[in-house]
């Protein structure tokens, strides 16, 4: 796997994927354009976790409509400002979903298949919880 990454002005920078995919990354504190490099980092953990939910209940023939990641994150006060805790917490909707798979689902990405949440756990106290939906009562509620 390779990257590139290359400043474009202030503290703006652009990354490019071995794949040809582009994104840009602003550490500026104040009127930032884009995500800071910790946020990316967070938002991949998210990412990687969500991939593998998904797919595992797909794969469990599960109706899974809707996934999303809540990420909370704590860093230390000094520098370098690394990640003390990360929380994870997916609502999962779909129909008929069953508990038991998505907490299946979950422990299976957390303990075995995301690689960024378990390289991170290396050195950071990474946690995870989930909530189900049920897709109609969803829909009739909004």
């Amino acid at each position: 796997m390779q990257a590139k990454v290359s400043w474009i002005d202030n503290l703006s920078f652009m990354g490019r994927s071995g794949s040809g995919h582009a994104v840009v990354f602003d550490a500026n504190q104040q009127g930032s354009t884009a995500p800071s490099p910790m946020e990316m980092l967070l938002m991949s953990a998210g990412a990687c976790s969500s991939v593998d939910v998904v797919n595992i209940l797909q794969k469990a023939r599960q109706q899974v409509v809707g996934c999303e990641v809540e990420l909370t994150a704590e860093r230390a006060d000094s520098i370098p400002k690394v990640f003390t805790k990360i929380h994870l917490h997916f609502v999962v909707t779909g129909n008929e979903l069953s508990e038991k798979q998505v907490a299946r689902a979950v422990d299976l990405s957390a303990d075995k298949y995301c690689s960024v949440s378990i390289m991170l756990a290396s050195s950071v106290a990474v946690s995870h919880s989930y909530s189900v939906n049920n897709a109609s009562q969803t829909i009739a509620a909004e």
